[in-house]
């Protein structure tokens, strides 16, 4: 059953970097990088409606206040989440240095077990900027589908795992900007958002 649903997932990859356009991106005449959108720049973010890590409603429009870079994770993941959130932390931390603001934001994929207080945890443990968002799956999976995220539950009982994407959305009020492969270091992802920052 395992290789079947590795093997599904595999598909659905190859059929979605099949379907993509690649787009530059141009802020006063410079070239802010390049990147690879599944049916366009416009496609990516939209509306949802969660909680934040202090029990707070609130919607893409409280949270997207200027530069934020949002990703899509679970605070009981293993080893990838917290490298890739750690690497968003520390591009927030080099970008303070050049006195450039952005907020970002953890959107949990697992609500079942990361409730308010869960996250409240984790953003205390983790930066004092961070923002964690929770709420019901189908609210979550309605975030998931305007960043065109993906996540599926894998295994049973309390320990489960979540298999999901791992790109970083960056964004601002008029919309998305760019998106962050995990393997690039906070330093690249840095330089890019100062570009868009227009410091």
């Amino acid at each position: 059953m395992t290789k079947y649903f590795t093997i599904l997932f595999s598909g659905i990859v190859v059929l979605t970097l099949a379907t993509m356009s690649y787009f530059s991106f141009w802020v006063d005449g410079k070239a802010c990088g390049s990147s690879v959108v599944a049916g366009g720049q416009g496609s990516i973010g939209g509306s949802f409606e969660l909680v934040d890590h202090n029990g707070v409603e609130v919607t893409e429009k409280d949270v997207i206040n200027g530069l934020t870079l949002i990703y899509f994770g679970y605070t009981y993941c293993p080893d990838i989440c917290p490298l890739d959130t750690q690497r968003n932390l520390t591009t927030v931390d080099i970008l303070d240095e050049q006195g450039v603001d952005i907020t970002p934001v953890f959107i949990t994929i697992d609500p079942e077990r990361d409730n308010i207080s869960a996250l409240n945890d984790y953003v205390q443990a983790s930066h004092e900027r961070l923002i964690g968002l929770t709420g019901s799956l189908e609210q979550i999976q309605t975030a998931s589908k305007a960043y065109k995220t993906f996540f599926r539950k894998n295994g049973d009982g309390e320990d489960y795992l979540l298999d999901h994407s791992t790109f970083s959305y960056l964004m601002d009020k008029s919309g998305f900007l760019q998106f962050f492969r995990r393997d690039l270091e906070p330093e690249e992802v840095a330089k890019t958002i100062l570009c868009f920052a227009n410091v």
